[in-house]
């Protein structure tokens, strides 16, 4: 059974900086492109960072020289380093696995999702 659970979320001032995890059980992720997406009350999904499975990667617009995805093998677990965090950066995140060797951020690419992290930024 395929299980991803996020964690690293929190409350953390605007400047400030947070590291999002993501632990994936049962399932070869990377062998598949992954991603993190995040959703803000009243706001579509939207897709922030994305990890081929060939390691290339791609962020929105929105959070480009701030946001880092990253993964680490041996402990079966993919990253979002965060910085430079702006209050519009507050949203539920989730981390996502897709079927396919890669994949766009847009969310009905993606088979399997994590149950979400709160990430809120004060000012």
């Amino acid at each position: 059974q395929v299980q991803l659970v996020e964690s690293g979320g929190g409350t953390v001032q605007a400047g400030g900086s947070l590291r999002l995890s993501c632990a994936v059980f049962g399932y070869a992720y990377t062998s598949y492109a992954m991603a993190w997406f995040r959703q803000a009350p009243g706001k579509e999904r939207e897709g922030v960072a994305l990890l081929q499975s060939d390691g290339r990667t791609n962020y929105a617009d929105s959070v480009k020289g701030r946001f880092a995805i990253s993964q680490d093998n041996a402990k079966n677990t993919l990253y979002l380093q965060m910085d430079s965090l702006k209050r519009e950066d507050s949203a539920m995140y989730y981390c996502a696995a897709s079927a396919g060797y890669y994949a766009s951020l847009w969310a009905d690419e993606y088979k399997y999702w994590g149950p979400g992290t709160q990430v809120t930024v004060s000012s």
